[in-house]
């Protein structure tokens, strides 16, 4: 489990699934998807930019945008009918977005083990979260101005 220092949302977000009784994480993984932002009108009509994640058997779809000062948007759909993957990636596109290029990219690569949900859900849902995490960062490197 990763020890680093974590950007100031995203340990706002693992210190409030740890804070919680195993069994109430989930909860708290429901609202996170109830919370998932929707897309900008100007990505409404441009899911063609958005990269599926394969490794998800849901459909997830996510998109990073690049600022000029190098702050970083993440854009992303799933289906409420997948309430568990949609609120790892909701968890995902709230705790990078406005964040640094380089700060996401520091984001450890284990950040989806620290926030206590092992055994709450499958192994395969928590390699999905891994996967949305090593995208997005994929994503920064290719956008990201040098």
């Amino acid at each position: 489990m990763t020890t680093e220092v974590l950007p100031t949302q995203l340990a706002a977000i693992r210190d409030d699934f740890l804070a919680l009784e195993e069994r109430d994480r989930l909860m708290l993984l429901l609202e996170f998807s109830n919370e998932l932002p929707e897309l900008p009108e100007r990505y409404r009509d441009h899911t063609d930019l958005f990269e599926r994640v394969e490794e998800c058997q849901t459909p997830v779809y996510i998109f990073v945008e690049v600022e000029e000062d190098r702050s970083v948007h993440i854009f992303a759909t799933a289906p409420r009918e997948s309430p568990t993957t949609r609120g790892f990636v909701s968890i995902i596109a709230q705790g990078l977005d406005g964040l640094t290029v380089e700060q996401a990219l520091d984001v450890p690569d284990d950040f989806p083990d620290s926030i206590g949900l092992r055994r709450a859900v499958s192994p395969l849902r928590l390699r999905g979260m891994s996967a949305m995490l090593a995208r997005t960062k994929r994503q920064l490197r290719e956008r990201a101005p040098h």
